[in-house]
């Protein structure tokens, strides 16, 4: 295998582009070596700029469900180009999927559409926080929200310890109005009630997190969390950008019987496009504007062809329930195999998995919240990637990402994933 093209591309990117890419994960720099650029996609597989083909279980972080490239959803493309790109009102598709997705997901009685997942998420902060009157909000440890001021917190020791920024930029004012808990903690989240009472606006998380790699919510975790926003006058938000439509067709909180109060959407919901969305109880949406004063807004939101793209996709899952009995199945063979090989090799890493969704942990620790997540050996992931990929295997670029299976993977494929797993856990335990 010959990467070339690539080398040069990220050569000459990084004159033009911080990093040499518009994304950080992307750079490698988990994992070593130089990125590969990529040149087309096609169901299960990656082509890049040397022509080399790749099995591909990121499905561009999630919203490829049924593979790259999909014809349905081309044609839906293709067909909403001929009338333009973008108008900047309101049209048709957006008042369809609206209805569509407020039939599919539990928690929406109605929703806004927005561009991204970090504008969904920075959009029912404030609404949250305008709606209850309140400042300050609750994240967990090691949940990705986006990219937005109030997300990028760390927090000391102490369970009830403010945040301090952790990204140049973000302001100690910003930081101070967010809380941090470990996940999978009642008790921390107790604490930091405790310590700001009538103060805190909301609860996010990720009911499911993806972004410290895989990790499960553990039992009577989420129930105990609806259980402590009701009491206290909270809103409670699950990030479902990842989880949205992928689990189930309403995501988690249809998975786990958990309803929040606010939901953000992303990934599947564009059908590949950029597109975003946060929803809720109508009675919290009503403070949006121009309903309420809540003021939020995007030139391209709704944009005609991501609406076109999003609509096809959550009509084929709506209609089509039994594609995730066959994503389980796809996910229970990747996830076994790579367990068997495990054992049969004699180690004791961790392997999560959920549904479509799947993380090798290079940890004999269980993995349940971003501390034990971080037990993992990331220098042993790094080879581990690099032996996958030189066996045309791609996988996401770091331990602390989940991947993401789509329906394009038969049982041949799986047999290659597999087989290249045990062949590259011999070679870098050598």
């Amino acid at each position: 295998m010959q990467i070339i093209k690539s080398k040069s591309l990220f050569e000459k990117a990084k004159n033009y582009i911080p990093g040499g890419v518009n994304s950080p994960v992307r750079a490698f720099r988990a994992v070593g070596g130089d990125p590969i650029f990529i040149k087309k996609a096609d169901g299960a597989f990656i082509y890049d700029e040397d022509d080399n083909a790749y099995i591909e279980l990121i499905n561009s972080w999630g919203p490829m469900i049924l593979g790259h490239n999909h014809p349905m959803i081309r044609e839906a493309v293709i067909k909403a180009l001929e009338n333009g790109t973008s108008f900047g009102a309101p049209t048709a598709r957006e008042v369809e999927i609206a209805e569509l997705i407020t039939q599919m997901v539990p928690s929406v009685e109605k929703v806004r559409m927005v561009n991204s997942g970090t504008e969904a998420t920075m959009s029912a902060i404030r609404l949250a926080r305008g709606f209850t009157g309140r400042d300050k909000f609750i994240k967990m440890e090691g949940h990705y929200h986006g990219h937005g001021d109030s997300f990028l917190i760390s927090a000391g020791s102490g369970a009830i310890t403010m945040g301090n920024p952790d990204s140049p930029g973000v302001t100690k004012g910003t930081a101070k109005d967010t809380l941090l808990a470990p996940y999978n903690d009642l008790e921390a989240v107790e604490k930091l009630i405790d310590a700001n009472k009538g103060e805190i606006a909301a609860l996010i998380l990720e009911p499911v997190p993806g972004n410290m790699g895989l990790v499960l919510p553990k039992e009577g975790y989420l129930e105990g969390l609806r259980k402590i926003c009701d009491r206290e006058g909270m809103v409670l938000i699950f990030d479902e950008v990842m989880t949205g439509f992928r689990l189930a067709k309403g995501g988690a909180q249809e998975l786990f019987g958990v309803t929040p109060d606010m939901t953000t959407l992303g990934k599947i919901i564009g059908g590949g496009m950029p597109v975003g969305a946060y929803g809720g109880k109508k009675e919290i949406m009503e403070f949006v504007s121009p309903a309420g004063p809540v003021y939020q807004a995007g030139t391209l939101s709704g944009n005609p062809i991501a609406m076109a793209a999003g609509l096809t996709i959550l009509h084929y899952l709506d209609d089509h329930p039994e594609v995730y009995g066959t994503l389980n199945k796809i996910g229970e063979k990747i996830a076994g195999g790579i367990k068997s090989s495990v054992e049969k090799l004699g180690l004791n890493f961790t392997i999560n998995h959920l549904g479509s969704m799947y993380s090798i942990f290079f940890t004999d620790k269980e993995v349940f919240d971003f501390a034990s997540a971080k037990h993992s050996d990331t220098v042993l992931f790094g080879k581990y990637f690099q032996a996958m990929l030189k066996r045309g295997i791609y996988l996401a670029p770091s331990q602390f990402e989940s991947l993401f299976l789509s329906t394009a993977l038969n049982d041949e494929l799986i047999g290659k994933i597999i087989q290249a797993n045990e062949e590259s856990l011999k070679e870098i335990l050598k």
